[in-house]
């Protein structure tokens, strides 16, 4: 890491600097994209630059939701919540598991969550509740169903051409789909409220249409919203500037950073620090093998989640933790390599989880992130990718499976969907004992028929029941596998990401090995290690803390104001130009 003296020595050499800005964020998801707005309404000079030609980060291409107890949408519904419950909650679930999950940092979440919410609506993002969705344990103290916020669907055409430089263009899902929707449209074709949903969903989209609207919804909408407020911010936008190295001063104090831009490095000084917020490492395979003992890794991440601001801050001191942690999620791979992470298709009744023994080891509809830690212990004690999602004639027809919707005919001619008439049949095609599966699927049958699994208690919870059938009885998680032909599909342990990372504190600032902090660098979302530990204890616990401390970190960067000497202030950039931007990628102004 570049030191060039002191901070004062740094500020009254303007040559030294190719660009001088007040707030320099690096990224472009929501943790990125939150702290970019907070500054600049902070009346801070900001910089965005993201390493990839794509804008949006994984939150462009996630469910969207964000987990935020206690928030004024639930208030006005009438909804009762406190920061105490949650924390409560919090405190239960997630536990102590170092200083990226203290008491202090979930207080600090939980506090910003009313003024995030406000202060964003306040811009123009468009809230709405994911009222029937609950906590992952909502059986636990504090637990409750109705706490997570999404965005509504979001109209892309306001981004006029910027939005084909979105990561949501290009792989996102160009529907004006809410994750409220998923749990009944998984049933559309089987239950009244499925049907319901899916017409809403249906009339919604060519509703849009009518109005010649490009609506998106899901991650797609939250980034939109927030990319839409930083142009009209008229904040400058880098793509394809990966971030290179970082400036500090003696003292290790970061005064700015060296992104490289077009071929060349440009060396940019920030007054009031530096923001990360450049994702994880969950495309990074050899630190997945180095820190997680995978040898493939099955990613829902973008390419460009390599870990670079991680890595560049690690080797100068910086602190990591949960490094061995991923938001871990059952994935099924299709045709050319496509993975597809699994909720309703694991959960809905007529269908278990098996592993290559032909033996259930977990509760089929528990949280993701539980699943998937239960895949890697279990690999261990039963060596052998991948477990197996079995599931009879009325799953297939009755439930949507997302992986399958396109191409069905493509994974049954490569072998990535499996079918025959007889369980035993299947299992010969699966490579699993058929004794053992057999076995398997008579004493499951059992648990349909009284309602109570007694292996590992499916749909005792509301959560489990929130994907379900609830046509089925006694237990709407539980149907029997009887009606051939019977059919199965691998699955792996995939992630959303992962959630190791740099160690920050209450106010996303980093911090050293020491304990210590590194002034003017600040960082949040899966840059850093999550304040959610180990867990997951809602729909949208990624992205809540990314967003909130994105905010705490500017808003703490615009109340801690520069030296005497190195507000001087200079013009937007100082004695060299920056470079000028690629003529197809706009890179400021106001959106369109």
């Amino acid at each position: 890491m570049e030191t060039v003296g002191t901070a004062a020595d740094a500020a009254e050499n303007t040559n030294e600097w190719d660009r001088i800005v007040d707030v320099l964020v690096v990224g472009s998801g929501a943790a990125a994209l939150t702290a970019a707005i907070t500054a600049a309404d902070e009346g801070l000079d900001v910089l965005v630059v993201e390493s990839t030609k794509l804008w949006g980060g994984t939150t462009s291409i996630s469910g969207g939701g964000l987990w935020m107890p206690n928030n004024p949408l639930m208030k006005a519904a009438g909804v009762q919540d406190s920061q105490q419950n949650a924390l409560t909650y919090m405190e239960e679930v997630i536990a102590d598991v170092g200083p990226a999950s203290s008491r202090e940092r979930k207080f600090a979440f939980l506090r910003s969550v009313p003024e995030v919410v406000t202060f964003l609506g306040g811009l123009g993002v468009q809230w709405m509740r994911s009222k029937d969705y609950p906590d992952y344990y909502p059986d636990r103290p504090g637990g409750m169903v109705g706490r997570s916020l999404e965005v509504k669907p979001f109209d892309t055409k306001l981004l006029g051409p910027w939005f084909k430089h979105s990561r949501a263009a290009a792989s996102g899902i160009p529907a004006p789909l809410a994750t409220d929707d998923v749990w009944e449209l998984s049933r559309a074709w089987s239950t009244p409220s499925g049907f319901i949903r899916g017409a809403r969903f249906v009339f919604r989209t060519l509703g849009g249409l009518v109005r010649g609207k490009r609506l998106y919804g899901l991650g797609g909408a939250l980034s939109s919203s927030l990319m839409y407020i930083v142009r009209n911010q008229q904040t400058p936008v880098w793509l394809s500037a990966p971030l290179t190295d970082l400036i500090q001063d003696d003292d290790g104090a970061v005064l700015g950073a060296v992104v490289r831009r077009q071929g060349r490095d440009v060396r940019i000084r920030a007054r009031h620090g530096v923001v990360l917020g450049a994702g994880g490492f969950a495309r990074n395979a050899e630190w997945r093998e180095k820190y997680q003992g995978l040898e493939k890794e099955y990613s829902s991440a973008p390419e460009g989640d390599l870990g670079q601001a991680i890595d560049i801050v690690a080797a100068r001191g910086g602190a990591l933790a949960l490094m061995d942690d991923a938001w871990w999620g059952p994935t099924a791979v299709g045709p050319k390599g496509k993975v597809t992470f699994t909720l309703a298709e694991r959960s809905m009744p007529f269908s278990l989880v098996v592993d290559a023994a032909g033996k259930r080891f977990l509760n089929e509809s528990e949280s993701y992130v539980d699943f998937g830690h239960h895949m890697l212990e279990n690999n261990r004690k039963v060596p052998g990718d991948p477990a197996w999602l079995v599931f009879e004639a009325r799953h297939a027809r009755r439930y949507l499976f997302n992986a399958l919707l396109i191409g069905r005919k493509d994974w049954t001619r490569q072998g990535l969907l499996l079918r025959d008439d007889t369980v035993a049949g299947l299992a010969e095609k699966m490579g699993v004992p058929p004794a053992a599966l057999q076995a398997t699927v008579e004493r499951f049958n059992g648990f349909a028929q009284t309602g109570i699994d007694e292996d590992f208690h499916r749909g005792d919870t509301v959560y489990d029941n929130y994907y379900s059938d609830p046509r089925v009885k006694p237990n709407p998680n539980l149907g029997p596998l009887e009606k051939g032909p019977f059919s199965a599909v691998r699955l792996y342990p995939g992630d959303l990401g992962t959630k190791g990372g740099l160690v920050t504190d209450s106010d996303a600032r980093v911090l050293r090995e020491d304990g210590s902090v590194i002034p003017g660098l600040y960082a949040a979302g899966n840059t850093t290690a999550s304040v959610m530990g180990r867990t997951y204890p809602g729909a949208g616990a990624t992205i809540a803390p990314a967003v909130v401390f994105g905010y705490r970190a500017a808003r703490h960067a615009a109340a801690h104001a520069p030296s005497a000497v190195s507000r001087v202030k200079a013009a937007t950039s100082a004695a060299a130009p920056a470079a000028a931007p690629a003529a197809d990628v706009p890179v400021q102004g106001t959106a369109g």
